[in-house]
């Protein structure tokens, strides 16, 4: 049985056009591969306080003593130990809201999610192989510099051990000129034809 993780980072919940096309996919995902289990982590319901001072000296203590099995870092193992990862969060200020930022903060822990060698040299450790990135653009960033957001998942894949990070987008959705509907229904096909093969 497959664990498949999903990580929900729709600040306007169901309103979300991101959520929109992340559930499309789950669906199809689910329909063509019956024995996954998909867990959902709504980081808007589940809000995990910031890396503030007080947080980090906590966080650190247990670190130093060995103690990663305390409920801090229960949202770094179930990221660790899930057997494919989908993210999905709407494209704001060229990168994601904060929510999803401050989630990926608490994950990335020396010894869960990445690691080091003998060398020194930075190792991942999830135990996923495959990421996806679900995100909706007002405009049209993607393959620009302005894209932050692409770069900084694709660096964490890299970090965490994640081989193959795929990015799933639908663009122009604010922009007056075009057919928003159908824009999102063509991203929907794609991720029909990706719910088959992720």
């Amino acid at each position: 049985m497959e664990n498949l993780l999903f990580v929900n980072a729709c600040v306007r919940g169901e309103k979300s056009r991101t959520l929109k096309l992340a559930r499309h996919f789950l669906e199809r995902y689910q329909a063509a591969h019956p024995d996954t289990v998909v867990t959902e982590v709504d980081v808007c319901a589940h809000r995990l306080p910031p890396q503030y001072p007080e947080v980090l000296a906590e966080r650190d203590e247990l670190w130093n003593a060995g103690k990663l099995d305390q409920p801090m870092f229960d949202p770094a193992w179930q990221f660790a130990k899930a057997d494919k990862i989908v993210i999905a969060a709407p494209f704001w200020d060229l990168s994601f809201p904060a929510a999803l930022k401050i989630y990926l903060e608490r994950i990335s822990v020396t010894d869960i999610t990445f690691g080091y060698d003998a060398d020194g040299n930075g190792i991942g450790l999830c135990k996923a192989d495959r990421l996806l990135y679900i995100t909706t653009r007002g405009g049209y960033y993607a393959g620009t510099p302005q894209d932050i957001a692409t770069a900084h998942i694709k660096g964490l894949g890299v970090m965490y051990g994640i081989d193959d990070v795929r990015f799933l987008d639908a663009e122009g959705l604010d922009d007056i000129r075009n057919d928003k509907e159908a824009l999102l229904a063509a991203a929907m096909e794609r991720a029909d034809a990706l719910a088959e093969v992720f």
